[in-house]
């Protein structure tokens, strides 16, 4: 299956910006323009055409915080009996027959959130459950399997046919996280395996497991794809396998080729043969070592907090016996780095656009290796300065 991008992808752009619900919020479209429409008809026809051979297509459809809140949403709400959720059931309904008329042989799947506080009768008489398959999204270590299973029980009485179930393997654990707890996401699916065990066999269509490569279009990057390999290996292994043991463990670590899979802790040393491997081998160097490192040296050794603070650096003050104590450190720390830095680039570069390797390295790397940088550099002036 498919999922275009989603609206706020389009939305967040000048030239597309008229088109939203709420004029400052680029979340939600908005549903009474047919040039909204027109944009997202020519979305699914351009993926359509890259990916012939579909069967299901995931037109989206979750979040949408803002639907009703546009000024011709507000007059469409003030005539009788139109609410909300008819508004919302309207726009979806539109969205996935044009799907089903386009394109006969193609499935539409949505994402469920908007459908779970609409009631039965509400969703029945809409004509929404005929056209479209519901994707259940949970993506939490404890997710309450009970409420998961009369959720669907609701959703078969409303008339939808199948569900499907989302769950995540990287992502969904903190915004600007860097490295994956694999833990958390193999109980995830642990909890979606008893979800499936618990409804009857032929209502579930699939699990799509989501990776997350940030929060939104707006958010900084969460984990990165090669860092979450092992995860991913895990949790198709637990679904494959109906659950998690030890033989899975071992087979896991074989196909990675790890010894050390650790599930619910980070792991200080991540090295293995998978393709994207050294990405994590590097990433966690940098996520465990890098800003501990720095900090060390800066604040915590007496010299530089001593004889080197920030008064000194700025007069260019250096006692030159007390300098030995810390310069040769401050430079084989700094050159140690730079020759990690430089191979995570490399080696990122072979995978990401520029883009994104630019966006990490800012984010995760230079706010400590510039403030090691500086200091070295300071201390250079400051030798300088003396003679």
């Amino acid at each position: 299956s498919r999922r275009p991008v989603p609206p706020q992808f389009a939305l967040k752009h000048k030239e597309f910006a008229h088109l939203r619900e709420v004029k400052l919020f680029p979340n939600a479209l908005n549903p009474h323009k047919e040039e909204a429409r027109a944009l997202v008809r020519a979305m699914i026809d351009r993926v359509m055409e890259l990916h012939r051979d579909l069967r299901w297509f995931h037109i989206g459809c979750d979040e949408v915080y803002y639907l009703g809140e546009g000024e011709e949403s507000k007059q469409w709400l003030q005539q009788q009996g139109n609410t909300p959720e008819k508004l919302c059931l309207f726009h979806i309904k539109a969205i996935a027959s044009y799907v089903a008329s386009s394109y006969p042989t193609v499935t539409p799947i949505m994402w469920d959130d908007m459908l779970r506080g609409i009631s039965e009768e509400t969703l029945a008489e809409s004509g929404v459950p005929q056209l479209v398959q519901p994707m259940i999204w949970d993506y939490a270590a404890d997710l309450d399997v009970e409420s998961k299973v009369l959720l669907i029980d609701k959703y078969r009485r409303c008339g939808f046919s199948k569900v499907w179930f989302a769950s995540a393997f990287k992502g969904a654990t903190g915004v600007n996280q860097s490295l994956t707890l694999i833990g958390h996401h193999l109980k995830n699916h642990l909890q979606w395996l008893k979800v499936a065990s618990s409804i009857p066999a032929d209502v579930l269509q699939g699990i799509a497991l989501t990776g997350w490569q940030r929060y939104d279009h707006f958010s900084v990057l969460c984990e990165l794809f090669p860092v979450a390999i092992p995860s991913l290996a895990v949790c198709l292994q637990a679904l494959e396998n109906g659950g998690y043991s030890e033989k899975v463990k071992e087979n896991v670590e074989k196909l990675l080729g790890m010894s050390n899979l650790e599930l619910d802790t980070f792991m200080s040393t991540s090295t293995g043969t998978f393709p994207g491997s050294n990405i994590l081998t590097l990433v966690t160097q940098v996520s465990f070592y890098l800003k501990s490192s720095v900090d060390e040296l800066l604040e915590r050794n007496r010299y530089v907090t001593g004889w080197f603070s920030p008064y000194h650096r700025k007069r260019k003050i250096i006692h030159p016996i007390i300098m030995h104590h810390f310069q040769p450190d401050a430079i084989s720390l700094l050159s140690k780095w730079n020759a990690v830095v430089q191979d995570l680039q490399a080696a990122m570069e072979q995978v990401f656009h520029k883009c994104t390797v630019e966006e990490w390295m800012e984010e995760n790397v230079h706010p400590s290796l510039e403030k090691l940088q500086q200091v070295v550099d300071d201390l250079d002036k400051a030798i300088k300065a003396q003679n």
